[in-house]
């Protein structure tokens, strides 16, 4: 029996992600195909998935391509073993939507369903925006963010706990051994 040739653009992009062993991510790190082109995809600031300009509106759809994303030097791309397809990413390519202080650590969920726990190899960073506001992010994997949504930033303010720093006195949470600084207490009253 010959080998199907591989699918190209979206069917091929899903074809992959379904092929991951187990439950695990595919491993789109050991993946290094030549640049295929550009796939109108585009991640909105608040986490949705457009193609073509259309809301990519099955949830299941949008996780399986969020696990053959990957973020090189040049871009965010979909990944598979035989194409790499850029896309555009507004900000981040996932959003927070709840953490969980689970004894030491404080445990993400995000929009698609990674779980994450902040740590040394999961930072919390917070940048401060155009508008003056707090933009906070985590580490989900290889080089990829979560924008830590506003409700769950409000919590992350009320774990947090003042520090003297260089700067002064900060407010930060801890996590797994490391400690996450989110900015000054007078910024974060309410």
């Amino acid at each position: 029996m010959a080998d199907t040739p591989p699918k190209p653009g979206l069917d091929g992009i899903a074809a992959a992600a379904n092929q991951a062993p187990g439950r695990g991510l595919p491993p789109v790190h050991l993946w290094n195909p030549a640049h295929s082109g550009e796939i109108d995809i585009v991640i909105k600031k608040d986490g949705r998935w457009l193609h073509e300009g259309a809301q990519v509106s099955r949830e299941a759809l949008v996780r399986l391509f969020s696990t053959v994303l990957r973020k090189d030097p040049d871009g965010f791309h979909l990944v598979t073993p035989v194409e790499k397809m850029r896309i555009t990413v507004e900000d981040a390519p996932f959003i927070a939507t709840r953490v969980d202080r689970d004894g030491e650590a404080l445990r993400f969920l995000t929009n698609v369903g990674d779980e994450v726990e902040a740590g040394p190899e999961n930072a919390i960073r917070v940048e401060v925006g155009k508008d003056g506001e707090p933009r906070p992010y985590i580490h989900v994997r290889r080089g990829l963010e979560a924008l830590i949504s506003r409700p769950v930033f409000y919590e992350l303010v009320e774990m947090a706990q003042a520090r003297d720093t260089p700067d002064g006195e900060t407010l930060g949470v801890a996590s797994n051994g490391a400690w996450f600084p989110v900015g000054p207490p007078e910024a974060h009253r309410l």
